[in-house]
């Protein structure tokens, strides 16, 4: 593992997999244009060592593709860290002494679980308090054009709980809006936001620190979806990944522990009896502006900084990002704990065009009726999977990833309307599509082999023809998958265009139908399912309309209008013209010929 980041980016270095960018490069667009790029096309981590008006360089795609995000956690594949806890679950392989005997070769696996303390830390090497703090020269990005700020991308943001004094490292955007002031991207479900209410409730102030970089194993930890388990903090996490301890040390200003090999310190205090200010707008990771919402003032009352420090950064937005490797790490991690709670599960994935909580596929070991459904039910119920909006369940026997592959493999075993299940629950506060901030639709598609008292298999699917229509801009088709691209113009376009179009010869081997806007190309797969999943409300925008060829499902993933109950529709975050043009240069010296 690593000590530091700066041992991180040397290791990269060595295996080919940093560039350094010593041209003068903006953190307001500019570095996003070569991030995104680099992210989409499995291009190195970037080291931008110019950085017109800032103190400090920036390293972003430290976990830009999947042999990265491994090389950071320790491991030569994602897959073992499922493995790693595999055998932390098996550690007392049978009761008495032999048992405990058997346990003691294992204890490896635990010696880096718990925190070490110390008294001197590289990260306070220069402290900064008072009027010496401005934000202003850190190189914090203001990734895309309509973002309400510069924002900081990659914090592990520390506190504790004021009744129970149980620790919490969190991941949440801050932006920026002034020389010592950011805000706090708190959300409804988040346990930071839970601490701030606690606050609230007792009439204090929360301490908070926020640490930038330190071994990478720190920054995936806040990322991670940790069960909430007395005494266990993201650093008992981290500890385990690294195979040693977390060196802790206190705060300058606030008594929190702090990583002492990270490169940046933010500490401070949110005051809850203060007005909440307005965040935002922020190009998300849905790929879409989340909108203008109030959260919390962090006030900064020290900056820390080891000598030399780099700021770790990066972006999101459209996928595929590095968030979604991230994701994947966690995938794998929680998997052996998933397979204890829904023992028949035998793997599961969240594709990234489905931005992790838009969309899950699920494989089980069925041995009766109704177990795909009731595996579906059993995933809802667990920690963030909650949030799920899109559901496909598959036989053990089928790899769920790629995605597409095994969402159609899905489509072979269901009929429409016996098959598939519309519900309601929470979904993800970022999510544009439901009436209701956090709460919506979700669909279950049963894609497992049906038995006879489901009704049995259905035929096998057919791939639709062409179908004609004047509203259609772009159409593909797969076995049993039609998707149509339009223009939206009026209310309920939609769902009158797909009863006309199913009403074709072309149509026969339709069950299901997708529709989108005309901004991505039907043939692209991944493109077409994050922008239909994004625009979906499963309870407003998914149906089974009957046909002279049988039941489709429809599933309108167009841009929804007022007209039909929509809340402010948000624009898809990217990048004007001006600023690639800019870029075109560096895409073609650090990325290949073209960009």
């Amino acid at each position: 593992m690593f000590r530091n980041l700066g041992a991180y980016l040397e290791a990269l270095r060595a295996r080919g997999e940093l560039a350094r960018v010593s041209e003068p490069v903006s953190a307001e667009l500019e570095v996003t244009a070569l991030a995104d790029r680099a992210f989409k096309t499995g291009g190195p981590a970037l080291l931008f060592e110019n950085l017109p008006g800032k103190d400090f360089p920036l390293a972003i795609g430290l976990f830009g593709t999947p042999e990265r995000t491994a090389f950071a956690l320790g491991v030569g594949r994602l897959e073992e860290l499922a493995e790693r806890v595999e055998r932390l679950l098996a550690l007392a392989p049978e009761p008495g002494l032999r048992g405990a005997v058997a346990l003691l070769p294992k204890l490896k696996e635990l010696r880096g679980l718990f925190p070490r303390r110390v008294k001197r830390a590289p990260v306070q090497e220069v402290v900064r308090t008072g009027e010496a703090v401005d934000l202003a020269r850190l190189p914090v990005q203001k990734c895309w054009p309509k973002d309400g700020g510069p924002f900081v991308t990659l914090p592990q943001v520390i506190t504790r709980d004021p009744e129970t004094g149980e620790l919490n490292v969190g991941m949440y955007r801050m932006q920026v809006v002034g020389r010592d002031r950011t805000l706090m991207h708190w959300q409804l479900h988040k346990t930071g936001r839970r601490h701030f209410e606690k606050a609230r409730a007792l009439g204090r102030r929360l301490p908070v620190a926020v640490a930038l970089g330190g071994d990478p194993v720190l920054t995936y930890a806040a990322t991670a979806p940790l069960p909430e388990l007395p005494g266990i903090s993201e650093y008992h996490l981290a500890g385990f990944l690294r195979g040693r301890p977390v060196e802790l040390a206190r705060g300058r200003t606030v008594d929190l522990p702090v990583p002492a090999e990270a490169e940046f310190v933010l500490e401070g205090y949110v005051d809850p009896a203060e007005p909440l200010e307005v965040e935002g707008p922020f190009g998300d990771h849905t790929g879409f502006y989340t909108q203008e919402e109030r959260y919390p003032v962090f006030h900064v009352t020290a900056l820390t900084h080891r000598r030399g420090a780099v700021y770790p950064s990066t972006i999101v937005g459209v996928p595929p990002m590095e968030d979604a490797w991230l994701i994947e790490a966690s995938e794998r991690l929680f998997l052996p704990a998933a397979k204890t709670v829904l023992p028949e599960l035998v793997d599961y994935h969240m594709p990234p065009e489905g931005v992790a909580h838009n969309w899950v596929n699920l494989s089980v070991r069925k041995r009766y009726p109704g177990q795909g459904l009731k595996s579906a039910y059993a995933l809802l119920g667990l920690g963030q999977m909650m949030f799920a909006k899109m559901l496909v369940v598959l036989d053990g026997d089928v790899p769920v990833k790629p995605g597409f592959g095994a969402f159609l493999a899905a489509v072979a075993n269901l009929l429409p309307g016996r098959d598939t299940l519309v519900l309601k629950g929470p979904l993800d506060v970022l999510d544009h599509a439901p009436r209701e901030v956090g709460f919506g639709g979700k669909l279950i598609l049963d894609g497992t082999r049906k038995l006879p008292a489901e009704g049995g298999p259905p035929p096998p699917p057919a791939t639709p023809g062409p179908v004609a229509h004047p509203g259609i801009r772009r159409q593909a088709a797969w076995p049993g998958v039609l998707a149509l691209t339009l223009e939206k113009t009026h209310p309920r376009q939609a769902r009158r265009l797909a009863r006309e179009v199913l009403a074709q010869e072309g149509a026969s081997g339709t069950r299901l139908l997708l529709l989108t806007d005309d901004r991505v190309d039907p043939g692209d797969p991944e493109r077409l399912m994050w922008l239909l999943l994004a625009n979906l409300d499963p309870a407003r925008d998914a149906w089974v309309e009957e046909t002279p060829f049988g039941p489709v499902l429809g599933l309108d993933g167009t841009t929804k209008l007022p007209e039909e109950g929509a809340r402010p529709w948000p624009e898809v975050a990217e990048l004007p013209a001006e600023v690639w043009e800019r870029v075109a240069p560096l895409l073609r010296r650090y990325l290949g010929e073209g960009g």
